[in-house]
């Protein structure tokens, strides 16, 4: 018999996603290091100084006030814009990106007029107990970083445009561009005036916004001179409302956990912040980068209706997280401080903060695999245009995070915080599940109860393997905390493995036959 051509397609589709993934895993990585001397540059020149504190509000208040409106503008439109080029071709869908550039970056030139006018207002209510100095500065930094908001707007939807092509590095390489930026007027400050650090920025969304400009030529965007705020263009804005709407209800967890954090013992905030960054980057290397891939392939299906191809790759998504993300979830409970001690404990970072940033980082990596399940079934909702749904379950997710907030802080301090946090994402994402099963009865994900099961206990498995080794190695023999803790890891990854090997987990198929490929 010939194979099953839904089959053959999510191979192939799994296949591709893997490959790219990984690619897209260096590069990220790679970006994020350069973020890093991005950092030790500027702490290099400026170190804790009230340049650094003018430099860092003027560069947070734009974003604040505007970034989320853009950001949701670029979200919105990929579903939108896959419609139209799907059904009328590649020439309505780039009339349709030029129509929404242009709309976005005359409201942007007008809101960015406006904070350049109001800058030293807007300085004395964000920031009133700076100094005369540095809100004199801040004030003068802001009327430069409102600009990029020109060159944000366009980004956002330039960076969907090359996704939805298949272009998954070059919005990674230009956000090389924009770290150079900075990097590049940092050190010219340096040598001339600190007035020009801030203008760092404004280079650095300019070098971005050029190189994506190249790239979507390059791949046969034509743009066009053209406006209208009717037809597709209102529908965006309207689909960005929620959007934008949910991306600020997503950051009241993080707003209240540190309001009541700053009531505990001292470094409770600053050890909160520690733990998330390392949930961040463990999701931000893997998960997120998943999500990414997938999202333009599950519109295009939506939009076709191909839901045999919508269903094959959102399950193969969701199998692909679950894989990653569980054994990282169990991992950085069982070495939760082992893991704080190697990334953090050095200099002013001592014991105690080890401790306190370690508690956070274990309840925190309690929900890690919830959190990141939860970004991609939002991509769900998204290519399917329901853009509500995630609001209403989002909100009820803030709703448990406050209640389990105020009823553990007093019993577990901030480790009550962060363990709100994670039972807060398990909940959103049974709701998401649930409506997503009600709502859109054509979409069918997790059918394979099984295959979750066999995950989970080949990943506690490759985890305690991991723990008995350390434990046998650190009595045994002296060496680097690191050197312990990466031999760990190397028995984990062999013995989950073989274990998915056993319980015949397609996707690790795919994995070995990408590496045995000459």
């Amino acid at each position: 018999m010939g194979e099953n051509p839904i089959i053959r397609d999510k191979l192939n589709m799994s296949s591709t996603i893997i490959r790219t993934a990984a690619l897209m895993a260096v590069f990220t990585f790679v970006s994020k290091l350069l973020g890093f001397v991005r950092e030790m540059v500027i702490a290099g020149i400026f170190g804790t100084s009230y340049i650094v504190d003018a430099y860092v509000m003027a560069q947070s208040i734009p974003d604040m006030l505007f970034g989320g409106i853009f950001a949701s503008v670029g979200t919105a439109y990929m579903p939108t814009f896959s419609e139209i080029t799907e059904k009328n071709g590649n020439k309505a869908g780039d009339l349709f990106t030029s129509r929404l550039i242009n709309t976005a970056v005359v409201a942007a030139a007008l809101l960015s007029a406006v904070g350049i006018a109001l800058s030293a207002n807007i300085t004395r209510l964000i920031a009133p107990n700076f100094s005369a100095e540095t809100m004199e500065l801040t004030s003068f930094y802001l009327k430069i970083t409102f600009g990029y908001m020109v060159f944000t707007c366009v980004s956002s939807i330039f960076d969907s445009y090359l996704r939805y092509n298949g272009s998954f590095l070059h919005p990674i390489i230009a956000g090389y561009m924009q770290n150079a930026g900075v990097i590049i007027m940092a050190v010219v400050s340096a040598y001339t005036n600190h007035y020009l650090f801030a203008f760092g920025i404004l280079l650095g969304y300019a070098l971005r916004f050029l190189y994506q400009t190249a790239a979507v030529r390059k791949i046969g965007y034509r743009h066009s001179m053209s406006f209208s705020l009717k037809g597709e263009v209102k529908q965006i804005l309207i689909l960005a409302v929620p959007v934008f709407i949910g991306s600020y209800v997503s950051q009241i967890n993080s707003y209240v956990d540190k309001t009541l954090a700053s009531g505990l013992s001292e470094g409770s905030v600053a050890a909160l912040n520690y733990g998330h960054i390392l949930v961040a980057f463990i999701t931000g290397l893997t998960t997120t980068i998943i999500a990414t891939i997938i999202y333009p392939k599950i519109t295009k299906a939506a939009i076709n209706g191909e839901w045999d191809f919508f269903n094959a790759a959102a399950d193969m998504g969701i199998n692909l997280i679950m894989i990653i993300a569980v054994p990282f979830s169990m991992g950085a409970m069982v070495f939760a401080g082992e893991v704080v001690q190697i990334v953090y404990e050095r200099g002013a970072f001592d014991e105690s903060a080890t401790a306190l940033t370690g508690t956070a980082f274990f309840f925190y990596a309690c929900g890690l695999a919830f959190m990141a399940l939860n970004e991609f079934l939002v991509q769900i909702y998204y290519s399917l245009k329901d853009m509500k749904t995630p609001i209403k379950c989002a909100s009820v997710g803030v709703a448990v995070n406050i209640v389990l907030n105020l009823s553990l802080v007093g019993k577990m301090a901030h480790g009550g915080l962060a363990l709100a946090t994670s039972i807060a994402a398990l909940v959103n994402f049974a709701l998401l599940l649930v409506f997503l099963a009600r709502k859109h009865r054509e979409v069918a994900i997790l059918k394979s109860k099984s295959k979750v099961l066999k995950i989970c206990v080949a990943a506690a498995a490759a985890v305690a393997a991991a723990y008995g080794t350390h434990c046998f190695i650190s009595a045994a023999v002296f060496m680097p905390r690191i050197l312990y803790l990466g031999i760990a890891v190397l028995a984990a990854c062999v013995i989950y493995i073989l274990l998915l090997a056993v319980f015949k987990i397609d996707e690790l198929k795919l994995i070995k036959g990408l590496i045995s490929r000459k």
